[in-house]
Parts: C-alpha cells; structure tokens; sequence
C-alpha cells in the first residue's frame, strides 16, 4: 500500500515536471503575447463568480460563459476606447494648450523674481505627443489581434474554469492545499480591488469631473474628466497628476484665481471625495492591501512589465504579504511581536535554579581552594 502511495506521489511529481517544463517552453514561444495572456488570466478570475452567479440561474456552461465574456469584452473597451478617441479628438487642442504656454514663467518669492524656462519641457510634451501618436497608429493591427487573442481566451477559461483549477491543484499535496487556497483567496481579492474597486472609483471619478469642469468653463471638460478618471487606477496620486498641471497652466499664463479655483475644487472633489465615498461602500471584500505596498507593487510592475505591470505588481505582492503571514502564523500562532521578545529572553535566559546551582558550585570550588 505505502509502495503504491509513493508510486504515485512521484508519478504525479514528474507530471507536474512535466507540465512546468513545457509551461516555460510554451511561455518562450509565445512571449510577445505573454501580456495579453496574463490580462485575460486575470479579468477572467475575477469575471468567475459572474459565470456562476449566471450558470446558477439557469443559463448553461457555455451561455454563461458567453455572457460573462461579453461583461469583460464592454468593460475593456469601455476603458480603453475613450482614451483613444480623446487621444485623437482632442490632440490639435492639447497641442495648442502645449504651444500656448510661455518660454519663460516668472515666480516672484521673497520680493525677488526669478525667471524658469519652460521651452524645453513643452517641446519635449510636443514630440512625446507626436511619437506616441504616430506608433499608436502604427501598433493598431498588432493591437487588433492582441484584443481578439484577449476576448478567445477569457472565453475558453471562463468555459473551462473547472478543468483549469483542477490542473493547477493536481500536483499539491492534500496537505498543502489549504496554502493554495488562501493565496488563491487572497488573489482574488486583490484583483476585486484592482478591477472593481477602482473602476467604481474611477467611474465616479468621472461623473464628479465632468460638470466640474464644464462648469469651470473647459472646451474638453469630457476629456479631462476622462482623463482623472483613468488616473484613479495611480495609487495615492491619482487625479492630482492632472490638476496640479493644470492649475500650474493657469498661473503661468496669469490667471491665479483660475489656477486656484481648479485646484482647489479638482483636489476636492475629483482627487479625494471618490476615495471617501465609493472606496469605503467596497473595501469590505478587497485585499486589505495597505496604500504603500499597492503603490510599490503599482510602480515596480509598471517599470518591470509595462502596462500589464499595472495589475501583476500589486498582485505579487499581495500574494507574497499573504504567504509571509501563512508562514509566521504557521510558527508563531497568534503571538504578537512583543510577546514572542519576551518570550524567547526568557527562555534564553538561564532559570532561578540553574543560577543556584551555578552559585554553589562556585561557593564548593572556592571553598576547596582556601582548604
């Protein structure tokens, strides 16, 4: 019996050998799209609750699958095809905002006024612009097939969900499965905070923005408001990435009140009354993930990975905060620091009989010196 066990414990192990081996071959080969690969791996963990919430009212396998793919499908483009159209709408208005800011600002501190030269940061903004445009469009056939690669992809994971968690637990011991389980949870939940969360967020964002600053007086209040929107998904800057610059336009170009009625206002209500509002009503079923390890893991992946960087950084560390706390509960309990401190000195210091045994024998060896 024991033989047959271990028989196929090991025939499992070279299974999942096996599968890892080719994981990586396969992941070499298809590695230009390995972000596209790792966005629908993703949106589909989240979008699986959906599925079933849908299987169980009645809708089969496949038509659930169908419909949830079609949420993800709008929610993306719902995302990304504003941007590019404000892009492009409004590119000859940003250029002239860009164009119309002086050479040099003069800022007066302390009675002294001192010149800054500004020529040389909007001439960069114009050719980033103008760069960006230019292999936007060049990328669009690429991109094209990105996406449907995406909307095929979600499909086939959401319709064959079940298969895909068996495999991934088929090589774990029974033993270890509830670590698996707990990172799995932990997983979703970050993901529930990077997806939903903050595109709650980012939605009411928008809604916030958009009369502001039409009743601000903006040609492109849409735009900007858009914009803010998209800036949500920055931890801890968010919005004021775009009002600060703003703001600082209109004092360059000699318009104070202007600058600080947007600031003001923009920091209030489009950077800070989302957060306190939308952010509270959903947190209950995030991570839990503390404001400085999302942007960290936000930043990291980012410069690491790209735009994909987005989600998978603040997800790794998630994950790895999650497997540290699985680690110190499986050794220290619910011990806290202070406790464990006390407690190791104590058992690190020597007891009240060995210091008593230790004096008198010390007592006897001095005695015998003296006789």
């Amino acid at each position: 019996m024991t033989a047959n066990a271990t028989a196929d414990d090991d025939r499992r192990y070279v299974l999942a050998g096996i599968v890892a081996l080719l994981g990586l071959v396969t992941g070499a080969i298809l590695l230009d799209v390995l972000g596209t690969i790792m966005f629908a791996l993703t949106v589909a963990y989240v979008l699986l609750p959906v599925q079933g919430w849908l299987h169980r009212r009645g809708l089969s396998e496949r038509l659930s699958a169908v419909a949830a793919t079609l949420l993800g499908f709008l929610g993306t483009v719902a995302v990304f095809a504003p941007l590019v159209v404000a892009l492009y709408v409004r590119f000859d208005q940003i250029q002239t905002v860009l164009e119309e800011i002086p050479d040099e600002l003069p800022v007066a501190v302390a009675g002294y006024t001192y010149t800054v030269d500004v020529a040389d940061v909007s001439s960069l903004a114009l050719d980033f612009l103008s760069d960006a445009a230019v292999s936007f469009a060049a990328a669009l056939p690429v991109l094209g097939i990105k996406f449907a690669l995406f909307v095929i992809l979600l499909f086939a994971l959401l319709l064959e969900a079940d298969a895909a968690g068996r495999a991934a637990i088929a090589p774990v011991p029974y033993g270890y499965r509830d670590v698996v389980y707990a990172l799995a949870m932990r997983a979703r939940e970050t993901l529930y905070a990077i997806y939903v969360l903050q595109f709650a967020t980012s939605v009411a964002t928008l809604v916030i923005a958009y009369p502001l600053f039409w009743l601000l007086g903006y040609d492109a209040a849409f735009t900007i408001a858009f914009f803010a929107a998209i800036l949500q998904f920055i931890p801890m800057i968010g919005p004021s990435l775009l009002i600060a610059p703003i703001a600082l336009y209109h004092v360059a170009v000699g318009e104070p009140v202007a600058g600080l009625l947007v600031g003001v206002l923009g920091m209030a209500l489009v950077a800070w009354l989302p957060d306190i509002v939308v952010r509270p009503r959903l947190a209950r079923r995030s991570a839990g993930l503390p404001g400085s390890l999302y942007f960290v893991g936000f930043t990291g992946g980012l410069f690491t990975l790209g735009a994909i960087g987005v989600v998978v950084g603040p997800l790794i560390v998630a994950v790895f905060v999650e497997a540290v706390d699985l680690l110190a509960d499986e050794v220290n309990g619910d011990a806290t620091f202070a406790e464990l401190v006390e407690s190791d000195l104590e058992e690190s210091s020597p007891t009240a009989s060995e210091t008593d045994t230790e004096t008198n024998f010390d007592e006897s060896k001095t005695r015998t010196a003296d006789d």
